[in-house]
């Protein structure tokens, strides 16, 4: 039996990257996962190559279309995962995005964008998981992608630092609201991670004139990681099936940092 064996999951933002490592942990543990991302084509082949593994150790997989800042699709999202499983257990808010822009060349647009994603997203998220937790009267879990920008500013990306904060706050008043129907809400941020989220964000910042060549990014970065490397999405896993399982069952309203040591706090 895995950690989270019979559990229900949903994992926004699952078509790749920290997504759909996470999606794939679960399984591994014996979890039910829907794989929930904007980008249809590609959501459903993760779904497609992880199905015949999750039958084969009696758990379940499915997929949805989802934009996050859409509430409508979110609830279609939530209606889906419980048709296919009969419950939801835990909701890993993951969807986000990024485009750096220097400080003082950041429009309405891009910051309206990044929000929304990550900020809305992260909103209308919690809200929907909690109205079907409550529902069942089963209580759950929701967990939160955060990251070190959530606790610290960097000039080329403010409208992400911005978001991220807010989902740490998001975190922090869910917790405080939902507590009383047996629902926790946590949160992990991750540092550098070797995404397609951070290989665009490479060739975006040589954009703006930020970097002078490929990868200059992460090695800058990189060089104020303690543990001497960047992420994959696999270190951060363990930490997600953690808050998934009922190992975590008395923590809410934390951010996990996941950073190899580059942000104290």
């Amino acid at each position: 039996m895995g950690r989270v064996s019979g559990r229900s999951c949903i994992v926004t933002g699952a078509a790749q990257g920290i997504g759909r490592a996470i999606g794939e942990a679960l399984l591994n543990e014996g979890a039910d996962v829907c794989f929930a991302d904007i980008n249809s084509d590609k959501v459903s082949q993760v779904a497609a190559e992880n199905r015949a593994r999750a039958e084969a150790s009696g758990a379940k997989v499915t997929h949805s279309r989802v934009d996050v800042t859409d509430r409508a699709a979110v609830r279609a999202m939530t209606d889906h995962a419980v048709s296919v499983f009969g419950k939801l257990d835990v909701q890993f808010n993951n969807a986000g995005v990024n485009k750096p822009m220097n400080f003082l060349d950041v429009t309405e647009e891009n910051w309206k964008f990044i929000m929304g994603v990550n900020g809305l997203g992260c909103m209308i998220g919690i809200q929907e998981a909690a109205r079907q937790m409550i529902a069942q009267g089963t209580g759950g879990k929701i967990i939160n992608t955060a990251s070190i920008a959530s606790r610290q500013g960097f000039d080329n990306v403010a409208p992400y630092c911005a978001s991220k904060s807010a989902v740490v706050s998001l975190t922090q008043s869910g917790a405080r609201d939902l507590a009383k129907h047996n629902i926790t809400v946590t949160g992990f941020a991750p540092g550098v991670v070797a995404t397609e989220m951070w290989e665009q964000v490479d060739k975006d910042l040589m954009d703006i004139g930020a970097s002078d060549r490929p990868g200059q990014a992460m090695e800058e970065f990189s060089s104020e990681i303690l543990r001497g490397r960047v992420a994959t999405p696999e270190d951060i896993t363990g930490t997600t099936t953690f808050l998934a399982s009922e190992d975590s069952d008395y923590m809410t309203g934390q951010i996990v940092m996941i950073d190899g040591g580059m942000t104290l706090v």
